[in-house]
């Protein structure tokens, strides 16, 4: 009888010797950095006042903003120069593209939202809600319908318009505004997933960012809190990944754990994936505009 027990425990003190090590090993490995190996992060330049809103084309060029100085910039891709837009643009804050090769522009200090054509005709789509105009819209995204979520804030001396800071929803066919959201202190970066159906919008306020479930007419539900970060812009990779601008580009797991950390010189404001390849991380940071190569890829919006 004494063997046998003998024969018993030996193999279960191994297993659970074994199963203790696995444990520790899996501890100690790190996940896989979303940034490529080696890769180090790039100033591009730094003659800016305060940069923001970048947005990636369908080729890959970045257009972001130079709040300050009332102008849009580019970056091209093909050979990594930097150049004027657009002149007078409004106080333009976040920048997206819709399907056609529009640019849809925040002009904060006018109050509404615009889409440049590439030849640079501006057609207003949104510039008053309730019969008063916006606040200071400040970031944006479109939906794969061609809706756009647009946040309302205010910042510098701007006066309360709207009764408060909220998120609003223009419809795909750009006729009906839609207050989305009315329980935030200020709301700033906004985004949401490929599929459509998941919407992230930061409330730097009240230094916390949330997600939302997208329903049927841009209506959202489920409002989750995602992260608690006083973050400013965000952008989101091919695995999932939300990028949140803090005192860095902080990178979240799609179930809001945090798992990388990407420093730059300056406080990065806004964030965005670029080249044709989508794998460069484009930073906007105060005076100055940086990049990084990337593991990961960024995502467009889906057709519906």
């Amino acid at each position: 009888m004494r063997k046998r027990t003998k024969n018993i425990v030996l193999p279960l003190v191994a297993l659970i010797a074994l199963v203790i090590s696995g444990i520790c090993w899996c501890a100690t490995v790190k996940p896989k950095s979303v940034v490529a190996a080696g890769a180090k992060v790039v100033k591009l330049s730094g003659k800016y006042k305060f940069t923001e809103g970048p947005a990636v084309d369908a080729k890959g060029n970045v257009f972001f903003t130079d709040i300050p100085n009332n102008r849009i910039h580019k970056w091209s891709v093909a050979d990594g120069k930097l150049s004027v837009w657009r002149e007078d643009s409004g106080g333009a804050n976040g920048l997206f593209f819709d399907k056609k090769g529009d640019l849809l522009a925040c002009e904060g200090n006018r109050g509404r939202v615009t889409s440049i054509s590439p030849k640079g005709e501006v057609t207003v789509l949104a510039d008053k809600y309730d019969g008063k105009r916006f606040n200071k819209p400040n970031d944006l995204w479109i939906d794969p319908a061609g809706g756009v979520y647009f946040s309302d804030p205010v910042y510098g001396r701007y006066k309360v318009t709207q009764g408060g800071e909220h998120v609003y929803y223009l419809s795909p066919d750009r006729k009906k505004v839609t207050r989305v959201i009315d329980d935030m202190t200020r709301p700033n970066g906004i985004v949401g997933t490929p599929d459509g159906k998941v919407l992230y919008v930061a409330d730097h306020g009240g230094r916390k960012v949330y997600r939302y479930d997208i329903g049927k007419g841009g209506a959202l539900s489920g409002k989750k809190e995602f992260a608690r970060v006083a973050c400013d812009g965000m952008t989101l990779d091919s695995e999932g990944n939300v990028y949140l601008t803090s005192d860095a580009v902080l990178v979240y797991n799609s179930k809001g754990k945090r798992i990388e950390r990407i420093d730059t010189p300056q406080r990065p404001a806004n964030v965005c994936f670029s080249g044709a390849d989508l794998q460069t991380l484009f930073i906007t940071a105060r005076s100055s505009v940086y990049t990084i190569k990337m593991r990961v890829k960024g995502v467009r919006t889906k057709s519906p």
